[in-house]
């Protein structure tokens, strides 16, 4: 493809994008097919000669969309927003033009990932200035790692890689980590020869947008020399809202922080920032460069080329912009938690704070399965559950661009009519 066949191919592409999401909700939202469904629709080998770009084009209609779940459909109210917006798209191109490669930690996974190490390093450290004799292997194998029983699996997955002991905090009536509990376990582990070296809070949680309480839980850690990483993976967005800014009190206790522009912030996959508060302690703990990496700029850290597409939204929305963006998610899910509190066979389980609520049928977790699986057989709206004290949760969060009252409305009168039927049948 030459640059004339790509300025064509790039304006058609343009169109075909434009027409997608201007008429995405018109698709099922969730995919009909099977696992494996491509096998028998593409070739075992990639083809030897290059094929048309126009057949190309048509497998994507004919083979790829089938099975996608259309996750910016304003009907699709799973997990948490995956943002996108026009100007991402146009700054995206730009940047898979430029081709800046970073060697970087990106997602807010990487982010704990690379602050449990950069802890456990500074917390080896610290404990051999004072205790020389004590060999490395001894010091790892007695540090401990603390997060909520509620947190996301990727901190648990860090501390596998990490090779870290880790222990989860039990949470309040809301689903989050207050100082008491936080500070009894410490002990109980001080007591036993352990060594605390690092807290993982989040501020919204996966399952429930639950926020804990940094207030409480940033002195302890700054008085018994443990790094608190923050998670805010998906409520950090709303930030920029002065309303939400309270929820971020203690922040000034933390030894970094993370959110993911690309959740609620209208920027494609994949874009996450970490702030570090001594970056000393992160550029320390991997400073190995080989020689062909050096540079004398090598100590500004390693990033990815996304600063791009989010100054494109960021300039084109404007914070006022994207404040409006957030705040009518914010009013959405207000607007389905008093439908659902309307109707007296259903139950809120999490304060609604942002663009999520967490409901369920009062009755069994067998009942809820069922009206999630035909919610799911239905291929209208897309929704996924969560697990709250024992309880069978369904989420319903507030993701997409496009997504209004309308779809609101049409959402719940689904629910409703699919809660109508199952109650009707028998032994319900």
């Amino acid at each position: 493809m030459d640059a004339e066949e790509f300025r064509r191919r790039g304006m058609e592409m343009v169109d075909y994008v434009a027409n997608y999401l201007e008429n995405i909700e018109q698709r099922p939202v969730y995919p009909d097919v099977e696992p494996g469904y491509l096998r028998s629709l593409i070739p075992t080998e990639a083809p030897l000669e290059p094929d048309n770009y126009d057949d190309i084009i048509k497998d994507v209609d004919r083979v790829i969309m089938p099975g996608v779940t259309h996750w910016h459909s304003p009907y699709f109210f799973a997990y948490f927003p995956a943002a996108t917006s026009y100007p991402a798209l146009l700054a995206d191109m730009l940047c898979g033009a430029i081709g800046c490669i970073g060697f970087s930690w990106s997602t807010a996974s990487e982010a704990t990932l690379v602050t449990l190490l950069a802890a456990r390093c500074k917390a080896v450290r610290r404990v051999q200035a004072s205790n020389p004799e004590k060999s490395e292997a001894e010091i790892l194998s007695k540090l401990v790692a603390y997060t909520s029983e509620q947190a996301h699996c990727s901190v648990e997955r860090a501390s596998l890689i990490g090779g870290a002991m880790i222990k989860k905090v039990p949470t309040d009536n809301n689903y989050a980590v207050g100082g008491d509990m936080f500070k009894k376990m410490l002990e109980e582990d001080k007591a036993a020869g352990l060594i605390p070296f690092y807290f993982c809070a989040t501020l919204g949680t996966t399952a429930s947008c639950a926020f804990d309480r940094i207030t409480e839980l940033g002195p302890i850690c700054n008085k018994e020399n443990i790094w608190m990483h923050i998670d805010a993976a998906y409520a950090g967005s709303a930030f920029i809202c002065p309303e939400f800014r309270p929820l971020l009190n203690g922040i000034e206790f933390a030894d970094s922080f993370n959110f993911n522009p690309h959740k609620w912030l209208l920027i494609n996959f994949d874009c996450s920032t970490m702030w570090v508060k001594k970056r000393e302690d992160l550029i320390g703990a991997f400073k190995m460069e080989p020689l062909y990496l050096k540079h004398e700029n090598q100590e500004s850290g390693k990033k990815r080329f996304r600063s791009l597409k989010m100054w494109f939204v960021f300039r084109m929305y404007g914070i006022q912009g994207l404040q409006a963006y957030i705040r009518k998610h914010v009013g959405l899910a207000k607007e389905f938690e008093s439908l659902v509190r309307a109707d007296k066979r259903f139950e809120i389980c999490a304060e609604v704070i942002m663009g999520l609520v967490c409901f369920r049928l009062k009755g069994s977790n067998r009942l809820n399965e069922l009206l999630l699986k035909r919610i799911t057989k239905s291929r209208e709206i897309h929704l996924v559950p969560c697990q709250l004290s024992g309880r069978f949760v369904l989420r319903f969060a507030i993701c997409a661009r496009t997504t209004d009252s309308r779809h609101i409305q049409q959402a719940w009168r689904h629910i409703t009519q699919l809660t109508f039927e199952i109650l009707q049948e028998p032994n319900h």
